[in-house]
């Protein structure tokens, strides 16, 4: 796993007005950290130092170090509230990491082998990735950066189900957990060709 760290603040000042201030008068985005047996933690962050490790999009996926105040806690990412035309971060939640705890986590999705799957290569075919992150439960030290697909055998009209990914040792997915077993990757006909055929029909 890729070792994130940002550097926190506990605050005690609350309140929707409180974390106005912090993003305009500090450029500090409001948190809190919560789970693992013991009281929420509010605390702030930078929002430049936040904005920068977010580019990296295994950052959900991953444990993050929090030094607050001098005492470091892992945790990982469970939500970010963004502002809806801006996009950047109004507030972020964390859930503590306890070693020997399974823990739970959104993992993007990486296709592998899609420029020369059956498919696409020989059957003309586009891909459609109808999941770009999945909800993974494992233990901290299981978690995978990424999980990746191989879709080198898939042909059009067919589907990738969770059922059908290879997963890391120790890892699950929450949904088939739960008994949903959820479509991940397809590759349908290419509208472009089936509007080239329909055309050429009617010219007929």
């Amino acid at each position: 796993m890729t070792k994130f760290t940002l550097e926190a603040a506990a605050r005690s000042d609350l309140g929707k007005g409180a974390s106005r201030r912090l993003r305009r008068n500090e450029n500090m985005v409001p948190a809190v950290i919560y789970g693992g047996n013991q009281e929420p933690l509010s605390i702030s962050l930078l929002a430049k130092d936040l904005a920068k490790m977010l580019e990296n999009e295994i950052a959900f996926s991953n444990v993050i170090t929090l030094n607050v105040d001098g005492a470091s806690q892992d945790v990982v990412i469970k939500a970010l509230q963004r502002h809806p035309a801006k996009n950047f971060v109004l507030h972020a939640d964390f859930q503590r990491v306890v070693a020997g705890q399974k823990l739970t986590a959104t993992v993007p999705v990486h296709l592998i082998n899609q420029e020369s799957s059956i498919g696409v290569k020989t059957q003309g075919g586009e891909v459609y990735l109808n999941l770009p992150d999945v909800e993974v439960s494992c233990l901290p030290q299981d978690l995978p950066d990424v999980i990746e697909v191989d879709i080198a055998n898939l042909e059009v009209g067919q589907v990738l189900h969770m059922s059908d990914l290879k997963l890391p040792e120790g890892v699950a997915l929450v949904s088939l957990i739960h008994g949903s077993d959820l479509p991940v990757v397809n590759i349908h006909a290419s509208r472009v060709s089936k509007t080239a055929e329909e055309g050429e029909e009617a010219a007929e």
